[in-house]
Formats: C-alpha cells, sequence, structure tokens
C-alpha cells in the first residue's frame, strides 16, 4: 500500500488484509473453543449479512470485550474496525497491521493543549470523517465503546453515572461516524457482555480463568433523523 499507492491495487491489497485478519480470528475462535471451558451463553441474531454496513456498541469492563464480540461477530458482519489511539501504532506488529487495515488512528488532546492550540480541537472530527470516507467504499463494521473507557466503581463514582452498570456514554463520535455514513449504515448492533467471574482481564480469558460469558445481541434499525 506504501509502495503503490494506486487505489486499484490498494483495494486489492485491502480485501486480501482482510481475509488474513478474518481468518486469523477463526483461529483464535479455534483455539478459544479447544482450550478454553467458556460457557457461552448468547443471543443469535437473523438476517445479518456480510454485505452491509454495521454500527457495533458495546458495553466495555475490559479488553477481554474485544475477542469476545470478534468470536460471536466474525463471518457474520463484515470485519470490525474501531478507532485507536494514535501510540497503539507502535505496537510491535499489530500496529503496523491496523494500519495496513485502515484502522483510524486518533490523536487526543488534552483540554490544556488545546486552549494552548485551539486549532487540535477539531482534529479527532477531522481524522473520523477522513475514516468514513474509505469506509463508504467498502462494507464495514464499525466498533465503538460509548462509554469511552472501561467500567470501575470508581469511574461510576466519580460520574455520578445515573446508569448501574454503565458509565455516562461520550456520543459525539458515535453521531459524527452515523451522520457522515448516511444511509449507508442504516443498523446498529447494541452488544451487553455480562461476566459470571470476578477476574476478567485478557489474560484470565486466555488463561481459562472465564468460566461464563453472557451476551446479549440487540439489532436495532437506526432512526433516519439520526443519519
Amino acid at each position: 500500500k506504501i509502495i503503490i499507492p494506486i487505489n486499484i491495487v490498494k483495494k486489492i491489497v485491502t480485501k486480501t488484509l482482510i481475509a488474513c485478519a478474518t481468518n486469523w480470528v477463526s483461529m483464535n475462535n479455534f483455539f478459544m473453543a479447544m482450550f478454553l471451558k467458556v460457557e457461552w451463553d448468547f443471543t443469535s441474531v437473523e438476517g445479518l449479512t456480510k454485505n452491509d454496513w454495521y454500527f457495533v456498541n458495546c458495553n466495555h469492563q475490559s479488553w477481554s470485550d474485544i475477542p469476545i464480540t470478534q468470536k460471536i461477530l466474525n463471518r457474520k458482519i463484515p470485519m470490525l474496525k474501531f478507532f485507536l489511539k494514535k501510540e497503539l501504532i507502535w505496537v510491535p506488529i499489530i500496529g503496523i497491521c491496523w494500519w495496513a487495515l485502515d484502522f483510524p488512528f486518533m490523536k487526543r488532546s488534552t483540554p490544556a493543549q488545546i486552549k494552548k492550540d485551539p486549532s487540535l480541537a477539531g482534529k479527532d472530527l477531522e481524522t473520523t470523517q477522513k475514516a468514513c470516507e474509505k469506509f463508504k467504499t467498502t462494507p464495514v463494521s464499525v466498533f465503538n465503546f460509548l462509554e469511552g473507557t472501561r467500567f470501575t466503581p470508581e469511574k461510576h463514582a466519580r460520574q455520578e453515572s445515573p446508569f448501574t452498570n454503565l458509565l455516562k456514554p461520550k456520543a459525539g463520535g458515535a453521531a459524527f461516524v452515523l451522520g457522515s455514513m448516511g444511509s449507508q449504515m442504516n443498523t446498529m448492533l447494541d452488544l451487553t457482555i455480562v461476566y459470571h467471574d470476578k477476574d476478567i482481564g485478557p489474560w484470565d480469558l486466555f488463561c481459562g480463568r472465564i468460566s461464563k460469558v453472557t451476551v446479549h445481541i440487540n439489532k436495532i434499525e437506526i432512526p433516519k433523523e439520526f443519519l
């Protein structure tokens, strides 16, 4: 993609990379099924297709949320793509893979930085807009944690969240994605993940310390006034 920056070449390379990533997730799922004794309890959803655009939302308690969501939705909808902190591009191997797969990288600016340089205020939205332009050409599933950060009792208390098990939602990025994609993205998959164990980190998942996971999936048609 760097050496031959021609659109048709980029599209072919991107499709090939997506196929590789999909197979990688399938291998992860195979090993999870073979070696982990997790009891999976999740709702099945009819009418999903790999030829449509989806907005996928999930409550966020642990980084285990991502492989669990991939397990449930892999090969049922287009590959999940999510917004990443710009610093993650430097993660060995996987960072360049995210870049090659057109995962958008966001550079978050602190209030102090924005105060010093007001032009930084719109950079996240600019990055989102560029990502959405790419997303329009090929079916995609945009994955977003509306809470913006992982749930902890401390964060919940500090926010004085009105929800029992959720933080206050941060809807700005989601609204911009839906507005930019227009009628192409008219379906939302709202996932609720429930862990039945105390320790729920990714190492707990892959080391077999998570015994049961319940996932409720709600398929919602996005109201036209939101698009």
